[in-house]
């Protein structure tokens, strides 16, 4: 993971899960959750996109907020491993798919809406397609939502991704 200043950092904060008495969240950064040591380069889920709905952190456990990005992809809806793991669960919820993986060391992501035709226990690799953009659930039609958990806990899932790729312009009118 690049280094990355202290304004930069603040952005992509995280809230820890808090304890029912706790009064104020407490901020973690990158390496309060093993990043740093993690060896793991991941990668965007879809190649070409458009970042849609950035990590909106809750003010507590059961706050409001967005807990992952939305992402629109630009030119092509396949869906790929960021890391290597295992698909933890593959199924229907409130009538959007959802795909999730195991990458081990605490770290789950999930994804939706999504079509895939794996099953439950089957290993990936990093990149390889998972699945394709689906429709339903809280984004706009064509974008997907993507979660990451470490130890049960949402994140921001930019803290393992090195941030906001490089912006490229395109044509207008």
């Amino acid at each position: 993971m690049p280094n990355l200043s202290a304004a930069a950092m603040a952005v992509l904060m995280i809230i820890a899960p808090l304890p029912a008495d706790a009064a104020l969240p407490r901020a973690l950064d990158a390496s309060s959750i093993g990043v740093g040591a993690a060896a793991r380069e991941w990668i965007w889920p879809v190649a070409a996109f458009r970042l849609e709905r950035g990590y909106a952190a809750p003010a507590h456990r059961y706050g409001p907020g967005h807990r992952g990005v939305d992402v629109r992809p630009l030119d092509d809806a396949a869906v790929r491993a960021p890391a290597d793991g295992v698909v933890a669960f593959l199924g229907m919820v409130a009538g959007r798919g959802i795909l999730t993986i195991d990458h081990g060391d605490g770290f789950v992501t999930t994804f939706e809406p999504i079509d895939s035709a794996l099953e439950e226990g089957t290993a990936v690799t990093q990149g390889e397609r998972v699945g394709a953009v689906s429709r339903g659930g809280h984004t706009a039609p064509g974008a997907l939502h993507f979660g990451v958990r470490y130890l049960g806990e949402y994140v921001n899932p930019m803290l393992l991704l090195g941030g906001v790729p490089r912006a490229v312009l395109l044509p207008c009118c």
